[in-house]
């Protein structure tokens, strides 16, 4: 019996690997190029949602991460940063996230001249800003940049130290997978991880096991971003179940980067299957011309899941949230309430 996408709506939900830069509105990308004279490829909204949102032609991840230079073109100036994190988290909202973790590199958001800091409160603004106006929880997440300097990784760990339960609840770090191994940035986790601040790092996306045992090993990453290659190494695997490290699937962005080659064949039954705690995100809302309930209706449907299978993958996600145990409790006990209804 497949569950229908209004009832997955309707439920209460995480979404704990989400991009601001990839997770824009179409219609406020227009809106910020014409106040802010930035040229974009096309003003034309259905050409430029063609370029913005590849599709499942795409090619690779490297591919894939193109439209983000659309995006951030505009996201050089602290209104527009603080617009996008409120809507992000009003979009999310909408669709019953009840508990949302955004990430971003702040470093990408210099063009013209901004602090860290300042680029720092305006997501952080924007994400309260929403918490006041909606029913959702939020958290921000700092990533450093796998194909930038280690270095840069090390100030960024420096910024998420600074913003320490005034905002940030992680470090992450993200960018290009291959040819940029994970073991190089770990003096900004071990930065991180001296400062009892969480951790995650995308990992087995683009490159195989060998970079999600870097991701733990090295870094001491307490999620990892996609794993989607974990199968490989049936010993890591047991690691990671036996530890109970979440890992955060995004089904349609794994089909599009090639990290998967098609919904089917995605790992995320088998790992579900096994045991492990797997949580379901969207990865970036409009590259990947998608929302949380697409998402876990998916992984509903290609994992012939039940109700309580599908209860099970959200309340993992809440487990996974990077939150204090007691902010975690209140807000499992509220949930679990609400899931009896399904």
């Amino acid at each position: 019996m497949s569950i229908d996408i209004k009832t997955i709506k309707e439920m209460p939900k995480t979404d704990l690997h989400c991009h601001l830069d990839g997770s824009m509105r179409m219609d406020t990308i227009l809106d910020l190029a014409k106040k802010q004279n930035v040229e974009l490829p096309t003003t034309n909204h259905d050409d430029l949602k063609k370029i913005l949102m590849p599709g499942f032609n795409c090619k690779s991840l490297v591919e894939y991460l193109k439209p983000f230079d659309i995006t951030l073109s505009v996201l050089q100036e602290l209104d527009a940063i603080e617009r996008a994190a409120f809507e992000l988290a009003e979009d999310a909202a909408e669709e019953n996230i009840r508990y949302l973790e955004v990430r971003y590199s702040p470093v990408l958001h210099q063009q013209k001249g901004l602090k860290l800091p300042e680029i720092v409160d305006a997501v952080v603004t924007g994400m309260q800003r929403a918490e006041r106006a909606f029913n959702i929880k939020t958290g921000v997440i700092i990533c450093g940049m796998r194909n930038i300097n280690p270095q840069t990784s090390i100030a960024l760990a420096e910024l998420a130290v600074a913003y320490k339960n005034r905002g940030v609840v992680a470090f992450d770090l993200a960018g290009a997978e291959e040819n940029y191994p994970a073991k190089h940035h770990r003096e900004a986790f071990y930065l991180t991880l001296n400062n009892n601040i969480n951790c995650t790092a995308h990992a087995g996306e683009a490159y195989g096991p060998e970079s999600i045992h870097q991701a733990i090993h090295y870094c001491g990453a307490h999620r990892i971003g996609h794993g989607t290659r974990l199968k490989e190494d049936g010993d890591l695997l047991n690691y990671v179940n036996d530890h109970r490290i979440p890992l955060e699937i995004c089904l349609s962005s794994n089909v599009q980067t090639k990290a998967s080659p098609s919904f089917e064949a995605h790992p995320f039954k088998f790992y579900f299957d096994f045991g492990l705690r797997v949580t379901i995100n969207t990865d970036n809302r409009l590259i990947s011309d998608t929302t949380a309930t697409k998402e876990f209706y998916l992984a509903a449907k290609h994992a012939n899941m039940t109700m309580d299978d599908l209860k099970e993958v959200i309340v993992s996600g809440f487990k996974s949230a990077f939150l204090s145990v007691r902010e975690t409790k209140v807000l499992l006990q509220s949930v679990n309430k609400e899931l009896e209804k399904f």
